[in-house]
């Protein structure tokens, strides 16, 4: 027996992976590609459109500045990110002829 729904020419191969979701909910999720994180209810928001993932910079209009680079923006960003329920992406500040500086916030956790 089929169960209701479920279309009967929907092709199931060896490269389909089968999920037991019983009891949960799925839902697709969209992805903000040009975030400014500047707003305390910014994630609330993003949450409740169905956004999944976001992806930006500054940690407000304080730290727009092109001085804000270095790995300490990128690591309060990304300790902020731990309390929610969604995919972060951090851009670093690319203002620096020293190859130095740019690596540093990569490996603080900038994606670019």
């Amino acid at each position: 027996a089929m169960m209701d729904g479920v279309d009967p020419h929907l092709v199931v191969s060896s490269g389909t992976t089968v999920r037991d979701c019983e009891g949960m909910i799925a839902t697709a999720g969209a992805i903000d590609v040009h975030v400014h994180f500047d707003s305390a209810g910014l994630c609330d928001h993003a949450i409740a459109s169905g956004i999944t993932t976001m992806l930006g910079g500054s940690r407000g209009p304080i730290t727009v500045g092109i001085d804000s680079g270095g790995p300490f923006n990128p690591g309060k960003m990304l300790q902020a990110a731990e309390a929610w329920p969604i995919n972060f992406g951090f851009l670093g500040r690319g203002n620096s002829h020293k190859p130095a500086s740019l690596v540093e916030q990569i490996e603080t956790g900038c994606l670019g």
